[in-house]
């Protein structure tokens, strides 16, 4: 086979292999759109619907590996484990697992930097956030019980996230990312679990280990899992473990007053 025929091929394959991932997890996979045009892909899947009660939501951020444009391979990693644990959990659930464009990046900062300063929100962040907003106006979502997580890239976004928007989250697992040091004060109400491997070189380790101190120091609530002997890939300890799971979706937000108006009318 010629080099350009296999690469085809190759490429070929690899969509298909995504793209039987949506219908594997059984997702939606849905275009969100902006008034002003803008565009994000994302999947979406309701899970045990059709049981008693409002449903909790975990928004997904994927790693790098996983930008593009076809709207599957950002459940590559995570999708798996999280949609069993609710199924075999029975947990009423709302998944969303947006798509980050090739080139764009949840949080502008390089990965291997050693620290970052929050930079001018992303707009692929913005989308991401504008997609959760959008989805958690149903009435069937219980406003008490939004999550994040992510990975790499994904750790990043979710650390970012949570410092942008504090009040919006019940509580986040980023892995294998990294802050700024100076946002341990706003999320320190945020109950957090986070993973990184111990020699990882793609984000370094210290990037986790630097905030956890920082948001132990501010009086926070955080629990901290160094893996040992790994690299970057600290997901597949972080999402096999089903006791990660049903701590997060345990957690819940004491809201306010106007949010629990706003939640009983549905705004």
């Amino acid at each position: 086979m010629k080099k350009s025929a296999f690469i085809t091929a190759f490429c070929a394959a690899a969509a298909l292999s995504a793209d039987s991932l949506a219908s594997k997890y059984k997702m939606e996979q849905l275009l969100f759109k902006t008034d002003d045009g803008r565009t994000m892909n994302y999947c979406r899947r309701e899970m045990n619907w059709d049981q008693s009660g409002k449903a909790a939501v975990v928004l997904f951020l994927h790693g790098a590996g996983e930008r593009g444009n076809d709207n599957a391979k950002q459940l590559f990693h995570g999708a798996r484990e999280l949609t069993e644990w609710c199924e075999k959990n029975k947990m009423k659930v709302l998944l969303l697992f947006p798509q980050c464009p090739e080139g764009k990046q949840w949080v502008d900062t390089p990965w291997n930097a050693p620290s970052h300063t929050l930079p001018a929100e992303s707009d692929s962040m913005k989308l991401a956030m504008s997609i959760l907003d959008e989805e958690i106006k149903d009435s069937n979502i219980d406003k008490s019980r939004i999550y994040i997580t992510g990975i790499s890239m994904g750790g990043f976004g979710t650390w970012d996230a949570i410092s942008r928007y504090p009040e919006k989250f019940a509580a986040a697992f980023p892995v294998c990312g990294g802050a700024d040091l100076a946002m341990a004060p706003k999320v320190k109400n945020i109950p957090i679990l986070t993973y990184h491997g111990d020699s990882d070189t793609v984000v370094l380790t210290k990037r986790t280990q630097e905030m956890v101190a920082a948001v132990k120091k501010a009086g926070g609530n955080i629990t901290y899992v160094e893996v040992p002997n790994c690299g970057h890939n600290s997901w597949s300890p972080a999402f096999g473990e089903e006791k990660n799971w049903k701590w997060l979706f345990e957690q819940k937000k004491q809201l306010s007053f106007l949010q629990k108006l706003c939640a009983l009318f549905g705004l």
